[in-house]
C-alpha cells in the first residue's frame, strides 16, 4: 500500500494540470497550459457547459470542467474529426457525449494520481449540464481548488472540491 501523503495545493495543481493536458493531447492533439489558480471561481466568467465526475473512497470530491459553448464545440470537432458545420449538424448530443468523455478521462487521471498517493477511490458517472451563465456552487465542508487553463486559445476552468473522510 502506498504511503499516505499530504495533498497540498501544489499536488492538486500538478495532478489536475497533468490530467487535463494528457486528455487534451490524447484527444485533441493540443496542449492545455495552466494560466492561473484561485480558491474561488472567476466571478465575471460565464460558462454554457459544465461537466462533472465525482469520486468516493478514502477521499471524496468532484472534478468540474467549466467550458464555453464555443470550446465545447471546438473540442468535439477536434476529437471526432468534424468540421464546425458537421458538429452543428449532428446536434447537441454529440457535444454532450464528447465533453462527457473529456470530463470522465480528466477526472480518471486525477483520481489515479490520488490512488497512487494512497487514497483509493472510485469514479461516479459523468454529468453534463448545459445552459446560460452556469456556475458551480461550493460543497459544504469541502476544500475548493480552481484552476484556469488555456487550450487552443480557449479557457477551461477545472474546479476541484475535496473532502477527506
Amino acid at each position: 500500500m502506498a504511503e499516505l501523503q499530504t495533498i497540498t495545493e501544489n499536488v492538486i495543481q500538478d495532478s489536475i494540470v497533468r490530467a487535463v493536458n494528457n486528455v487534451s493531447q490524447t484527444m485533441m492533439q493540443r496542449d492545455a497550459v495552466l494560466a492561473g489558480r484561485t480558491s474561488e471561481p472567476v466571478a465575471e466568467a460565464t460558462y454554457e457547459m459544465i461537466g462533472s465526475v465525482g469520486f468516493a473512497g478514502d477521499i471524496n470530491g468532484i472534478v468540474y470542467l467549466c467550458l464555453t459553448d464555443s470550446f465545447a464545440k471546438h473540442a468535439t470537432g477536434r476529437i471526432l474529426g468534424m468540421s464546425p458545420g458537421e458538429v452543428e449538424m449532428n446536434g447537441p448530443d454529440v457535444v454532450k457525449d464528447a465533453i462527457g468523455e473529456i470530463t470522465n478521462m480528466t477526472a480518471g487521471g486525477f483520481k489515479n494520481q490520488l490512488c497512487d498517493m494512497g487514497f483509493p477511490c472510485k469514479l461516479t458517472l459523468p454529468t453534463i449540464v448545459r445552459g446560460k451563465n452556469l456556475a458551480v456552487a461550493a460543497i459544504k465542508a469541502a476544500t475548493r481548488h480552481v484552476f484556469t487553463l488555456t487550450c487552443d486559445g480557449h479557457q477551461v476552468i477545472a474546479d476541484i472540491q475535496l473532502k477527506a473522510e
